[in-house]
């Protein structure tokens, strides 16, 4: 299977991405996109002729959940999983932690109906893809790396809507993502944490993928 067969992205409004992820059992779904989503993400797994058997959360933004709820109740028995930190988020917690920077959180967090049943700690495997930490957009973001070709979908950690860039501050082209950021110098941080991992292509929340990122993330 080519990297291109194991992936698929799924886009909203010409900015909002969900991606599929083929696996041996079916298809992991990387974010729900906006209300109205679940409609695309359902059509393309039936083209894909897979069903979906997960649902991983990178953040709790509504760009990124929102249409969560309507695809758990189409697909009751579908497992979602999201980070141990962004859960409270999930369930419109909005908390800071001891240790935490006390930013104030940006962006949009609606909450959830549906509840993770799987909590994710960095290092974790959810089918190929490896868990990592990549806070800073929000407390709780992360990234997931797919060891069998090593496409890093970065959340929105990176957006390449507008050229690549972090979302350690606004892209002119494209701010959205930049001025929804909680910690601006803990997402540089996770920026150059995730340009270590040497991904060979990149797949962010907003934009096209990337392959052969590495020069574009290091500028």
């Amino acid at each position: 299977m080519t990297s291109s067969q194991k992936l698929t992205r799924v886009t909203q409004i010409g900015a909002v991405n969900a991606y599929l992820v083929a696996e041996d059992d079916g298809l992991t779904l990387v974010d729900t996109g906006m209300r109205g989503m679940d409609r695309r993400v359902l059509a393309a797994a039936e083209r894909l002729g897979a069903p979906i058997v997960r649902v991983v959360l990178t953040h709790a933004h509504g760009d990124h959940v929102g249409g969560l709820d309507a695809l758990v109740r189409r697909l009751p028995e579908v497992e979602v999983a999201v980070s141990e930190r962004e859960a409270p988020l999930l369930a419109g917690d909005r908390t800071l932690r001891a240790g935490e920077p006390q930013a104030r959180l940006r962006g949009s967090y609606p909450g959830t109906r549906a509840r993770a049943g799987r909590l994710l700690v960095p290092g974790d495997r959810v089918g190929s893809l490896e868990v990592v930490a990549a806070p800073g957009h929000t407390p709780g973001q992360i990234a997931l790396l797919d060891a069998r070709d090593r496409t890093l979908l970065c959340g929105d950690a990176f957006s390449t809507l507008g050229g690549v860039a972090t979302t350690a501050r606004p892209n002119p082209r494209f701010p959205l993502p930049g001025l929804a950021t909680w910690h601006r110098p803990t997402a540089l941080e996770t920026a150059r944490a995730l340009r270590a991992l040497r991904p060979a292509r990149l797949a962010p929340g907003h934009g096209r993928v990337v392959d052969d990122p590495l020069a574009a993330m290091d500028a």
